[in-house]
């Protein structure tokens, strides 16, 4: 075999084998990264359970909320390192750590999450996740979600509330009451308004009308915005791209990103976005137009992306 051929065969075989070596090596840091802060914000979690102290309380939130995101921050800072990648955020107005936000956003990727928690890192308060409240028993996931005082959503359908009339509005209540305690801090919340993140396939099955997102669950941010909507001082609705990714978190892993866009815009929570979405058939209609509004601009944004 001549040398030039046996020259290339390396270098195809290394190129092959370059983004296993990554893979294996950048998994086992992200997950050894993602092990340290959780395993230290749960042990100071069950702390804060066993001193029910005010102020012992508000010390060890603090120092959990800096673990939590040290954990987003440091997990970026890997992907940096094992990827050639461009991070482009765009933001409209200036943020504040002193407010309270509402984050409406697409779900590409688990990647999203690692994303949002740098991005909130230097500008706004640490962000909350509403998770629903069959997770708290995920191992893992749901004790550190509690020990950072996470909310845990239970929402009845209607056929239960028929079924079990007495229950009806409590969902509400019990939601604003675990939400009693950001009143005196400012908090971020995050809403994935789809419900669960983007594939070709769940795109197909739910023949939605966008052609880079799914279809918006207006019910979920409406709940939202009726259990605590007046402690928000700006929804701030975001919009995640990965233009050169078919595959965001193997390709992430694997060194084979190249761009992500995080696309930032302020608006007001006003008056006509509060109501009882799930009683009054009026508000219902116009909170699906206002939500399908605000999904047709992104999909347009990504369109533009991915396309250039």
């Amino acid at each position: 075999m001549p040398d030039w051929q046996l020259c290339k065969r390396k270098v195809d075989y290394m190129h092959k084998i370059k983004p296993i070596i990554i893979f294996t090596i950048h998994i086992i840091l992200q997950l050894a990264n993602m092990s340290l802060w959780g395993g230290l914000i749960i042990i100071f979690g069950l702390l804060r359970f066993l001193l029910p102290i005010k102020v012992i309380n508000q010390v060890l939130l603090k120092l959990m909320h800096r673990l939590y995101l040290s954990f987003g921050i440091i997990s970026v800072a890997m992907i940096k390192i094992f990827n050639p990648i461009e991070i482009q955020i765009d933001i409209d107005e200036p943020l504040s750590k002193q407010k309270w936000y509402l984050i409406t956003v697409n779900h590409i990727s688990y990647l999203d999450i690692i994303l949002l928690i740098d991005f909130c890192a230097p500008r706004i308060p640490p962000p909350k996740f509403f998770l629903k409240k069959e997770l708290i028993w995920l191992p893992f996931v749901g004790l550190s979600a509690w020990a950072l005082d996470m909310p845990f959503m239970r929402r009845y359908s209607k056929a239960f509330i028929d079924k079990h009339p007495h229950l009806k509005g409590k969902d509400i209540q019990a939601t604003k009451k675990s939400c009693e305690k950001y009143i005196n801090t400012p908090t971020t919340v995050i809403n994935f308004v789809e419900g669960t993140r983007f594939t070709k396939k769940k795109h197909k099955e739910k023949q939605s009308p966008f052609s880079h997102l799914l279809r918006p669950k207006a019910g979920g941010i409406a709940f939202t915005l009726n259990a605590m909507g007046e402690l928000f001082s700006n929804i701030l609705d975001i919009t995640l791209a990965y233009p050169d990714s078919s595959h965001p978190m193997m390709d992430m892993l694997s060194g084979k990103m190249t761009k992500i866009v995080i696309d930032v815009r302020t608006m007001d929570v006003s008056n006509e976005l509060i109501g009882d979405y799930f009683e009054n058939k009026h508000f219902q209609t116009k909170f699906q137009i206002w939500i399908n509004a605000l999904w047709t601009a992104k999909n347009e944004k990504i369109r533009k992306w991915m396309t250039n």
